[in-house]
C-alpha cells in the first residue's frame, strides 16, 4: 500500500506540473482527491490494515496528502493570481454600486410624529413589548372579567406565574406606558409613547396581527377635551402639510371617560368609498378622551386634583392616508419594489 501511495503522489506532482488552466487543476483535484478519488480510497482502505501497519501507513497517507494540498494550493494561486499568488484585480471594470439603505416609511412617519411632538413640549418614552397582563389590562381599568378583552385578549406567553396564572402578553397597546410613566415622573406630564402592538387580528387590507400605535397623554391643572382636539389638530395638519377633514363622534375606550373616536376623510378614494375605508369614505384614525380617575390612581396620581388627555392610533394606518398605501400587508411584506419608493 505504501508503494501505491507513493505512485499516485508521482503520478499528481508529474501531472500538476504541465497544467496551465485552472479547471484541468480542478478536474486533477477531483479526479485524486476529490470523495471518490483515488487517494481518497487508499485512505478509506487503511481501515482492513492490523494496528501496527495502520500507524505506519497511516503516518505516510497523511505526509502525502499535505504536500498534494500545498502544491494544489500554490498551483491554484499561481495560475489565478499570478507567481506570487496575489488575486489578480482589473482596475479598468466599471466599480459595483453599494446600494444604501433607507428608512422604512413607518420610522419616517413615526420620526415626523415625535418631531411634532418634541415641538410642543411632550417627551419620547419606550416601553416593553412583553408586557405583564396588570400593566397592558388591569391598571387601564379592563380587568379579567371586562367584555372589552374580547377584542384584545391575545398573545400570551406560555409561562405561568406563581399562580399558576398565564400573566405576560405581547402587549396589545402602548397604552401600558401611561401608568409605567406616571409611577416614574407624577404630574403634570406631557409624553408621547411610539411602538409596536401586537393583537390576534383576522389579516385583511387593514387589520394585521403586529402593527404600529401611537400613544399620547397629556396631565396637569385644569386639562379637558379643548387641549385634546387642538393638539389632535396640530399633530394632522403637521403630517399631511395641509388641513384635515376630520369628524369627532363619541366612542367607548374603559381607559378613557368621556371618550371620542376622530375619523379623517379617506385620503385614498377622496371619500368617495374603498376597501381602505369599507366603501363609507371614513377612516377610524383615533380613539381617545380624558383619561380615567381609575387609570390616574393605578399611576399614583391624584384624580382629584390633576385631569389628563389621552390618545392612540395607528401609525401604519396614518401611513397608508399619508401615502396612499391601499392594503396594510405592504408594511410587513419585505417587498423591495414597494419599499424602494420611500
Amino acid at each position: 500500500m505504501e508503494k501505491e501511495i507513493l505512485k499516485i503522489k508521482e503520478e499528481i506532482l508529474a501531472k500538476a506540473k504541465k497544467i496551465k488552466d485552472p479547471k484541468f487543476l480542478r478536474d486533477l483535484e477531483t479526479k485524486y482527491m476529490g470523495r471518490k478519488g483515488e487517494f481518497t480510497k487508499i485512505l478509506r482502505s487503511l481501515s482492513k490494515l492490523n494496528d501496527e501497519d495502520k500507524k505506519k501507513v497511516g503516518r505516510l497517507a497523511n505526509t502525502v496528502k499535505r504536500e498534494i494540498a500545498l502544491v494544489f494550493t500554490e498551483l491554484k494561486n499561481t495560475l489565478e493570481g499570478g507567481e506570487k499568488g496575489e488575486s489578480f484585480v482589473d482596475v479598468t471594470l466599471p466599480g459595483i454600486k453599494m446600494e444604501r439603505g433607507h428608512k422604512h416609511p413607518i420610522s419616517l412617519l413615526t420620526s415626523d410624529l415625535e418631531d411634532i411632538f418634541t415641538s410642543m413640549g411632550f417627551m419620547v418614552l419606550d416601553g416593553p413589548e412583553l408586557e405583564s397582563d396588570f400593566f397592558n389590562f388591569e391598571a387601564l381599568n379592563i380587568p379579567k372579567t371586562h367584555p372589552a378583552r374580547d377584542m384584545q385578549d391575545t398573545f400570551y406567553i406560555d409561562k405561568p406565574n406563581k399562580n399558576g396564572e398565564l400573566d405576560l402578553v405581547m402587549r396589545t397597546q402602548t397604552s401600558p406606558v401611561q401608568i409605567r410613566a406616571m409611577r416614574e415622573y407624577g404630574a403634570p406630564l406631557k409624553c408621547v409613547v411610539p411602538g409596536r402592538v401586537f393583537r390576534n387580528e383576522a389579516i385583511d387590507a387593514v387589520h394585521d396581527t403586529t402593527f404600529d400605535q401611537f400613544e399620547g397623554f397629556m396631565i396637569g391643572d385644569d386639562i379637558s377635551l379643548c387641549n385634546l382636539i387642538a393638539v389632535l389638530k396640530e399633530m394632522l395638519s403637521g403630517v399631511f402639510k395641509q388641513e384635515v377633514k376630520v369628524r369627532v363622534r363619541p366612542g367607548y375606550f374603559p381607559f378613557v371617560e368621556p371618550g371620542i373616536e376622530v375619523d379623517m376623510s379617506c385620503t385614498i378614494c377622496g371619500g368617495s368609498g374603498c376597501p381602505s375605508c369599507k366603501q363609507v369614505g371614513w377612516l377610524e384614525m383615533i380613539g381617545a378622551g380624558m383619561i380615567h380617575p381609575k387609570v390616574l390612581e393605578y399611576g399614583g396620581i391624584d384624580s382629584k386634583k390633576y385631569s389628563g388627555f389621552a390618545f392612540g392610533m395607528g401609525v401604519t394606518r396614518l401611513a397608508m392616508m399619508k401615502y396612499g398605501i391601499d392594503d396594510i400587508r405592504l408594511f410587513n411584506g419585505s417587498d423591495m419594489k414597494f419599499l424602494k419608493q420611500f
